[in-house]
């Protein structure tokens, strides 16, 4: 009958168990899987315009809709580094010995388990062949470590033996972006912020929530601007001038911001995401009237009324950047002195147009300018560092783990009835059939020199 196990050796076992490694990676991928599908850190309203109230409560309360910062998540990363510590730690000990403890004498039992094995019996004496053996281990493989036990000569030679640590680095590098990826969803944040032309914030809102954080600086839109396909509204590219303003004093100053190309300050990111009008638009309109011949220039806001020569009135009712691929335009509705009411369009491109109309006004758009904000996303994280650490290791610790392999080599040389018998055998830790290709190079090799 087995023996109850001790709870702390029953423990150490669950977490070096390869089971527990699978369900952990597994877990992890169906997470990665449900983070991708729902989109993480909307706003409830948002949420609410594809799910039901009852399905949004639901993955609400599982935490769904922050999936990275979700107690859960963090504790499956917990679970799978101590997962992966312990299996290292279990393995470490052996791999260990292995690298600096190797096994000098290779008796007959040995020999046995490998696949790579070459034997001769040539004449001469045990020195003259241990000489010959040991210098050509030592100019084609690595310099040996000569044994004698029992009138037997044993050489020993290795290769790469710190190969054997490459998984361990990969394996700390996991750990070292796990901690980064923590660190990122600890204390970073991603937010939003739009800002008006001239204008400048000091808070950002975090997807999710209605509290401001503050940036510990300014961040002011000195101009924006947008540029469009040629004949259509599509934009083409649309650019920031930002300034920052920390401690009262201009530490960027009007840097262009457009896709692909943030601003960085005080390790928060700022990206050009998107952008809209603030619908107050200053509309530039030169007014004929025909009765009198009399030309009167004016500013308009949309929406607004204002006066025109004779006694009439005009409102600017809609302002359109790109009307059917003319450009610029303007709708105006027009009371005249009697009270008569027109609406009509204008156009920037075609300035005489409007003289065709036969009222008792003519109008000509001189120009519209526009106030823009421009939408940021804001992101904060100080792990990433971190993670950039770990993924530079991990390509270190893969390319010694794949690319090199610890590779031995035993040989005995022992007198066998007035000749000298020679015992060769070798092995690789990875990639054995490439140590077979270059075994098979080494013994024509000490075919040769033992011929000689």
């Amino acid at each position: 009958m087995r023996a109850n196990k001790n709870p702390i050796d029953a423990l150490w076992d669950f977490f070096c168990s390869l089971k527990l490694t699978i369900i952990t990676l597994i877990l992890l991928a169906v997470t990665s899987i449900i983070g991708t599908v729902i989109q993480q850190n909307r706003t409830p309203e948002e949420y609410l315009q594809v799910y039901s109230k009852t399905t949004y409560q639901l993955l609400d309360s599982l935490q769904f809709f922050d999936m990275y910062h979700s107690w859960w998540f963090l504790a499956l990363l917990g679970i799978f580094s101590l997962n992966l510590i312990a299996c290292s730690v279990n393995r470490f000990p052996r791999v260990w010995k292995a690298v600096n403890e190797p096994v000098l004498v290779a008796d007959d039992d040995l020999f046995k388990t490998f696949s790579n094995v070459e034997e001769h019996v040539v004449k001469g004496s045990v020195d003259s062949v241990k000489a010959k053996m040991a210098d050509l281990l030592g100019g084609e493989f690595a310099k040996p470590v000569e044994t004698v036990k029992d009138g037997v000569v044993h050489l020993f030679a290795q290769k790469a033996p710190y190969a054997r640590f490459g998984v361990y680095a990969t394996h700390l590098s996991i750990l070292i972006i796990f901690v980064g990826a923590i660190v990122g969803n600890l204390w970073g944040y991603k937010a939003f912020v739009n800002i008006v032309e001239g204008t400048a914030a000091t808070q950002v809102w975090p997807r999710g929530s209605n509290q401001p954080i503050d940036l510990g600086f300014s961040v002011r839109c000195d101009s924006f601007s947008v540029t469009m396909y040629e004949g259509s509204n599509r934009p083409k590219e649309f650019k920031s001038l930002l300034t920052v303003v920390d401690s009262g004093q201009t530490v960027v100053e009007r840097r262009p911001v457009i896709v692909n190309d943030p601003l960085t300050h005080r390790g928060i990111t700022f990206y050009q995401a998107s952008y809209g009008t603030t619908g107050d638009t200053a509309i530039k309109l030169k007014a004929n009237a025909r009765a009198t011949g009399q030309n009167v220039d004016l500013t308009v806001r949309q929406g607004q009324t204002v006066q025109l020569p004779g006694g009439g009135t005009l409102r600017v009712v809609n302002f359109v950047p790109q009307f059917q691929g003319f450009g610029a335009g303007v709708v105006l509705e027009v009371v005249n002195a009697a009270g008569k009411r027109s609406t009509f369009r204008v156009l920037k491109a075609f300035p005489g147009f409007d003289a065709q109309r036969r009222g008792d006004y003519s109008f000509t758009l001189i120009d519209a300018q526009q106030r823009y904000y421009t939408g940021l996303q804001v992101a904060k994280d100080p792990g990433v560092w971190v993670v950039w650490v770990g993924c530079l290791l991990m390509i270190v610790g893969s390319m010694v783990a794949f690319f090199l392999s610890h590779r031995r080599i035993w040989v005995t040389v022992q007198p066998v009835g007035g000749k000298v018998g020679v015992k060769l055998g070798g092995s690789a830790h990875r990639n054995q059939p490439g140590f077979e290709l270059y075994f098979d190079e080494l013994k024509k090799k000490i075919k040769t020199e033992l011929a000689s």
